[in-house]
């Protein structure tokens, strides 16, 4: 039977560099007209076609029905359940009809001593514009990091006038250490961390598999966030503070307007693509769902791979059929 008209194939469906990068909705009803999602609130209402989107953030006071989950997931695009703003990342689905080359190509250069360094040198040459590291060995460059990030610190205290001493921190707990600057600079990294990962879920990358970070489920997003820190958390921690917002909403709202006015969701898409296909290469775009075999090779799926002349014999053991109630009472009557 043929697949019905509005049911895309892997071959059907747009690139992810052809489409929007993201879209982000919140406080509306999400709907499905024909191929189109339905965005609905009280002031209007807005057809979004669902193939040419990559990524679906919702945001809070949203539903949707199951009929646009089903086009989202035939169309191969991902739905990330998202605070304000794609701030944090709550939960994600992906369609079964995305291509996994992403994530293979992923998992081919972390796994390669020499393609590795070179990501991770594309990492470092993004925080470093117009500076020439290729002479720079990895612990130079995290050296070179680090007193970057120490100048940063002392620039925007004098910029600010908010007193700096040191970096201070609880691991899963932003606000538990340090003084506000330093709880506000936890709040607003993980903040940050929540937008990376939502992006890198949403375009079929794994969070795990970094390149400078690892041994954690969220290595590249700890690698990806850290491209952003010196832009936007930094910053935006000593302003905060200056200004005496010093909650931790404070600091999700302040990122989450961030992210928006300088378009922050799209420029990770181009970041990661630019980071694992460089110079405008293309992954393949045709889907092989195979059987993996020595050599690296891959062979055909569907298919029974047993020699139809083999002598050997499968024996099916079959158990005695339970016998029933009245088949009991008959037996012992007789």
């Amino acid at each position: 039977m043929p697949e019905p008209w509005w049911r895309t194939g892997p071959q059907d469906v747009h690139r992810i560099e052809d489409r929007v990068s993201s879209l982000y909705v919140e406080r509306c009803h999400i709907d499905r007209d024909d191929n189109a999602i339905v965005l609905i609130n009280k002031a209007r209402i807005v057809h979004v076609p669902a193939a040419y989107l990559a990524v679906l953030l919702i945001g809070p006071g949203s539903r949707i029905t199951h009929a646009a989950v089903t086009l989202l997931a035939d169309s191969a695009t991902s739905v990330c359940w998202v605070g304000e703003q794609g701030v944090r990342l709550y939960a994600s689905g992906l369609s079964t009809a995305r291509g996994s080359q992403l994530q293979l190509r992923q998992a081919w250069l972390v796994t390669r001593p020499k393609e590795r360094v070179t990501v991770a040198r594309r990492m470092y040459d993004l925080r470093f514009p117009g500076e020439d590291t290729s002479a720079l060995t990895l612990q130079q460059l995290r050296g070179r990091e680090g007193t970057r990030v120490r100048r940063l610190y002392a620039h925007h205290s004098e910029r600010t006038g908010v007193p700096w001493t040191k970096r201070e921190y609880k691991a899963g707990d932003a606000f538990a250490a340090g003084d506000d600057v330093n709880r506000l600079l936890s709040a607003a990294n993980s903040a940050l961390y929540g937008i990376c990962h939502a992006v890198i879920t949403g375009i079929g990358a794994s969070p795990a598999l970094g390149f400078v970070h690892t041994g954690s489920a969220l290595s590249f997003v700890l690698d990806i966030a850290d491209l952003y820190k010196a832009e936007f958390t930094i910053p935006l921690a000593f302003d905060l503070t200056a200004k005496g917002l010093t909650t931790e909403r404070d600091a999700r709202t302040a990122l989450r307007d961030a992210v928006v006015e300088h378009k922050l969701l799209a420029r990770i898409v181009t970041d990661i693509k630019q980071l694992l296909v460089p110079d405008g290469g293309h992954l393949p775009e045709t889907e092989s769902s195979g059987l993996w075999d020595e050599g690296e090779t891959v062979v055909s799926a569907g298919r029974n791979w047993s020699d139809p002349f083999s002598t050997d014999h499968h024996i099916d053991v079959i158990p005695p059929t339970p016998e029933k109630e009245d088949d009991k009472e008959r037996g012992a009557n007789e």
